[in-house]
């Protein structure tokens, strides 16, 4: 899957995002999603999420649901 759905994002997934400082070079942070940020049920750009580290960025690909 790759995270432009809402639905198919929640607390506890294994995601890799794309960081805003990594957004020119597509360089993706793997964490588990604690905050989901996007509002909306669609982004084109990947659902903005909270990683339980505390970094912010849009999903890219859904790894797991563990």
């Amino acid at each position: 899957m790759n995270g432009q759905n809402r639905a198919d994002i929640r607390p506890g997934l294994e995601v890799d995002i794309v960081l805003k400082q990594d957004q020119p070079t597509g360089k993706l942070t793997r964490g588990t999603v604690k905050d989901i940020l996007t509002n909306s049920p669609r982004h084109p750009h990947g659902i903005k999420v909270r990683l339980t580290s505390g970094q912010v960025g849009r999903v890219k690909h859904i790894i797991s649901s563990s």
